[in-house]
């Protein structure tokens, strides 16, 4: 089931309108998940980061096992031509991907000679400015390399991001504030996480469990370029519970400010608003 609406394909070297068939039943992304992909954004007319987001496509189909069939930025050229027949003022989340289509005669490593390519264009409205979450604990936990490729965007990883999602909506929240192994915060179930404590930046370290999104590395950038002290390191639930603000970094929605943690409750606050502030002014400057 599509997420977004006037979906447009582009598969074995044409655009096609709407949603088709792209993977066939014995295809070894389908029947043993060797899927991988990644988002980016058309807003406003721009189209920030699009090259970085191609790249670390191929970087994932690799971690994989996949062969990449396309560079970079013969992919942002696809991307530009398909999003032309958008109107003015679009939306549009932007989603390339490989897959596996036959297997090694054991049948589990991807066979290198071919791999499956398309990119997906769906008009997904951005979140508005006011747009806010909730977060609480989840049971689950992040997975670290030697149990699951956490190095790339994979569609096998999502299945647990899924299970943290639902568990916290089903206890009344909008996302989940997610632990590694070790019982370090890593990110939520759907995005990097900041906190803000006494006008310094603090986000959990890259430590090979979580992606480290390219959105956030530009959050880090902006911020700093404005003389912000932004800190990776090591932090735990407590250092959130003791935050004065806390917002959500993704692709999708780009900053999202967090209203709770569990029983405590947060103002969408001023780092959290200059943060975004800076965002769509640096997107407007690259056009």
């Amino acid at each position: 089931m599509a997420v977004g609406t006037n979906i447009r394909t582009y598969f074995e070297g044409t655009w096609h309108d709407g949603n088709p068939a792209i993977m066939r039943a014995a295809d070894h992304g389908t029947w043993l998940g060797s899927t991988v992909f990644d988002g980016a954004r058309l807003f406003d007319g721009m189209t920030p980061d699009l090259d970085l987001h191609c790249a670390r496509l191929n970087r994932s189909a690799e971690a994989l096992m996949l062969t990449p069939t396309e560079d970079a930025a013969r992919m942002v050229e696809i991307v530009k031509e398909g999003l032309e027949s958008y109107p003015a003022g679009a939306a549009v989340y932007i989603r390339p991907i490989y897959w596996g289509i036959d297997g090694d005669d054991t049948a589990l490593v991807p066979d290198a000679s071919e791999t499956g390519f398309a990119i997906v264009l769906e008009e997904i409205p951005m979140a508005p400015a006011a747009a806010s979450s909730t977060l609480t604990r989840t049971s689950f936990r992040r997975p670290v390399l030697a149990d699951n490729v956490v190095n790339a965007k994979a569609g096998c990883l999502y299945p647990n991001n899924a299970r943290m999602l639902a568990e916290a909506r089903r206890k009344g929240f909008g996302n989940a504030l997610v632990t590694d192994a070790t019982g370090n915060v890593a990110e939520t179930a759907s995005a990097n996480v900041f906190m803000v404590k006494d006008g310094e930046v603090f986000t959990p370290i890259a430590n090979g469990t979580f992606l480290a999104g390219i959105t956030r590395t530009r959050h880090m950038t902006n911020m700093r370029a404005e003389g912000m002290k932004v800190h990776e390191t090591v932090l735990k639930y407590e250092d959130f519970e003791a935050a004065d603000e806390i917002f959500l970094s993704g692709n999708m929605s780009k900053v999202t400010p967090v209203t709770a943690f569990d029983d405590i409750s947060y103002q969408a606050g001023p780092v959290t608003a200059r943060v975004r502030e800076m965002y769509w002014d640096w997107a407007a400057s690259q056009r």
